[in-house]
């Protein structure tokens, strides 16, 4: 069972599948019946949400086609067209496709190098498909889908192929689930960082710095006061900072491992006869750090770095977006080295680690995926055995509920994907841990244990929240922009009702200003309901609202976020009122 909105309501995730499935093959029908019976069909899958068709025609198809799509799908759905399987030896069926013009069903089932194939028949329309389908159409809920957009999509993605069209649509069991849907759209679209992260001061994106952020005032406050919160707890989980070079060695990054597998997204720099590379991540700097200095001895261990590390990214200029996915970014990242015997223990100290963060965050329910090893990978299967045992041990020690991600591993190690649900019911994954026994056997980094033998350490890589540009875009989607007090920019704007009140104002401003409190003074000549609805719209969390009485009675005016009360305390609370808000 799925939760598939913000009112948690259950679903048969499976069965709904079918009915989505089955509604693609339906646009598929009513597009070659009634738009264009030349068009030449592709695939047409079932997404998170709802179902896609690619398909090449003549016609270029807009969303102004859709209600004339959306109106022959109904007849179809109306007239309880049962959807017939049935199979074909492999070169009947590339026979029967070839005679329809259906070019990329002949190439699928060439690929497929199978004996036979399904075929389902709605009508007179025929398609490839496994299947399953609902029995008949009339199964199709006939008011609770809808065509959502069209977008291109190269032929098994593949840019020297095809360009086809992707029409994308949505289908659920009732018109209620799917009402619920689209307002979590419109409150997503409402939420999106890209449009409030600039109007409220926060960054700026330029083409003069394709994938990079320009932090502006109160983003800069608040990129600094999430790392400055993850510092403090992960110093009392027993890690030390470090800071490590920008620019390493190709030669480094070929004893990694990662010049073979991540070259093409590195940024590479030529320095007389020496070839350099921005890092990517910081693994392999972690790890000189390790070496740098005496033989470790088994009393140094576990050895816990970790690094607020810059890291550069050669992502496509396509995919490029916000702060989601960026080119430069900085990963929180950390690596324990440790004894074999200690990646039970360790596993238990980062899992805690990572629920106290995203607890403090606003992010209580945490998926877990685990993730094994992938088809590109270095080691050997011995070593791949003994990291994905040793993981999953300390995972299940550690309690964690959680699903198998088949082949979704790291290329050096398996690993544990930590994945944040928002207030939207939207999945993030976050945090990753990851158990290497490739790097510190490439590296030939060791320890001396009990007997003063060389010993080999686990190296576990981990990351608590990953980019913190991705995890503050999340942030601000989460919370609308409407950040708790603790994490807020601005976290309290004094404002004076008139100029008489001015001089008391800025006293109460000085005062919480020597506290600690990040504040703004607004002692403009404009009325307060002005002053106050220009800080509601940058969303500062409280406003003081400094007048006349106040002033003769030593008290201060306070009103909350989306708050029409006002609460009168005295000077001498504010400090303790102030502080049980920074809990």
């Amino acid at each position: 069972m799925d939760k598939i909105n913000n009112n948690s309501m259950a679903i048969d995730s499976e069965s709904l599948d079918i009915v989505r499935h089955s509604t693609a093959h339906v646009l598929a029908m009513a597009i070659k019946t009634t738009i264009d019976p030349m068009v030449q069909l592709a695939i047409g899958p079932t997404i998170k949400d709802g179902f896609y068709y690619d398909i090449k025609s003549s016609k270029t198809f807009t969303k102004e086609d859709f209600s004339l799509i959306e109106k022959r799908m109904k007849e179809i759905i109306k007239q309880a067209i049962p959807f017939e399987m049935f199979k074909l030896k492999s070169d009947k069926a590339i026979e029967l496709f070839s005679g329809m013009g259906e070019e990329f069903k002949v190439e699928l089932i060439k690929d497929l190098d199978v004996d036979s194939v399904t075929i389902y028949k709605l009508g007179e329309f025929i398609d490839l498909c496994r299947g399953p389908h609902v029995p008949d159409t009339s199964h199709i809920p006939l008011d609770a889908f809808k065509l959502i957009n069209v977008a291109g999509a190269y032929w098994r993605g593949d840019s020297t192929r095809d360009m086809l069209q992707r029409i994308y649509g949505t289908a659920w069991f009732t018109k209620s689930d799917m009402e619920n849907y689209f307002q979590i759209i419109e409150e997503a679209e409402a939420r999106d960082h890209r449009k409030l992260g600039p109007v409220l001061d926060i960054f700026h994106i330029d083409e003069e710095a394709v994938g990079s952020i320009f932090w502006l005032k109160n983003g800069t406050i608040l990129f600094n006061t999430v790392k400055n919160y993850i510092s403090r707890v992960i110093k009392k989980y027993g890690y030390f900072q470090v800071q490590t070079p920008q620019i390493l060695n190709k030669s480094l990054w070929e004893t990694s491992g990662h010049w073979e597998k991540f070259r093409e997204s590195m940024f590479i720099v030529q320095d007389d006869d020496k070839t350099m590379a921005i890092k990517p991540m910081n693994c392999p700097g972690h790890v000189i750090v390790y070496k740098t200095g005496s033989v470790k001895s088994y009393r140094d261990l576990p050895c816990r770095i970790a690094e607020f590390g810059l890291c550069h990214r050669n992502e496509p200029s396509g995919s490029l977006h916000g702060l989601m996915r960026v080119r430069a970014f900085t990963q929180d990242d950390g690596h324990v080295f440790c004894s074999q015997d200690q990646i039970i223990s360790e596993t238990q100290n980062i899992c805690a680690t990572l629920k106290e963060i995203y607890s403090h965050f606003g992010f209580n329910e945490i998926l877990v995926k685990f993730s094994n090893r992938p088809e590109k990978r270095v080691g050997s299967d011995e070593v791949w055995d003994i990291a994905e045992k040793s993981l999953m041990e300390a995972a299940d020690i550690s309690g964690l509920a959680y699903t198998i991600n088949e082949g979704e591993g790291a290329f050096y190690g398996p690993k544990l994907e930590f994945v944040l649900k928002d207030s939207l019911g939207r999945d993030w994954q976050c945090g990753t841990l990851q158990v290497d026994f490739v790097l510190p056997e490439r590296f030939d980094i060791h320890y001396i244990d009990k007997n003063g033998e060389k010993q080999r350490p686990v190296m576990i890589h981990r990351a608590l929240v990953g980019s913190l540009e991705r995890f503050i875009g999340i942030l601000i989607e989460h919370y609308a922009g409407k950040f708790p007090f603790w994490l807020a920019p601005v976290q309290i704007a004094v404002a004076s009702v008139t100029d008489r009140s001015n001089e008391y104002a800025s006293e109460i401003y000085e005062k919480l200003e020597n506290i600690g409190y990040r504040c703004v003074l607004d002692t403009e000549n404009e009325k307060i309901t002005y002053k106050i609805r220009q800080h509601s719209t940058m969303k500062v969390p409280v406003i003081i609202v400094i007048g006349q009485k106040e002033q003769d009675d030593n008290t201060v005016s306070i009103r909350k976020m989306d708050s029409k009360e006002t609460e009168v305390i005295s000077v001498s609370d504010m400090q303790r009122y102030f502080e049980e808000l920074s809990k």
